[in-house]
């Protein structure tokens, strides 16, 4: 008997370019990655492996339920997408969000690196 195909399910937050990626953005993915939960599950992902909800309740106090809320926000933010592998989800962990994250705090650093120098120039000269 063969397994069904996995299906992707959607992605509430659009693609993003990661040098566009938008102040509103920006606090969404940055909230998501406020609570030490959320984290835990990103690094537990972060290599690179899909997990069910049962798999990542493993060794764990939180519960199903409290798994897949913390889940749901992390894939409102677009950090992990899900997969249907038959009556199961499968979350797997999205770099291409972190990597929007970095090219934003360099950009905001570059902005106060620049701004900081003006100000170094305006009071030395």
């Amino acid at each position: 008997m063969s397994r069904p195909m996995p299906r992707p399910m959607s992605r509430p937050m659009p693609n993003i370019d990661p040098g566009l990626l938008s102040p509103q953005h920006a606090a969404i993915l940055f909230a998501a990655l406020g609570d030490p939960t959320r984290l835990s599950l990103l690094t537990t992902l972060s290599d690179g492996r899909r997990r069910s909800i049962a798999s990542l309740c493993g060794g764990s106090d939180l519960t199903r339920q409290a798994i897949t809320k913390h889940l749901g926000v992390l894939q409102q933010a677009g950090l992990v997408e899900s997969i249907r592998v038959g009556r199961e989800s499968h979350y797997g962990f999205r770099p291409d969000r972190v990597e929007a994250m970095r090219a934003y705090l360099d950009n905001v650093s570059r902005q106060w690196d620049d701004a900081l120098g003006r100000l170094r120039a305006l009071v030395e000269g």
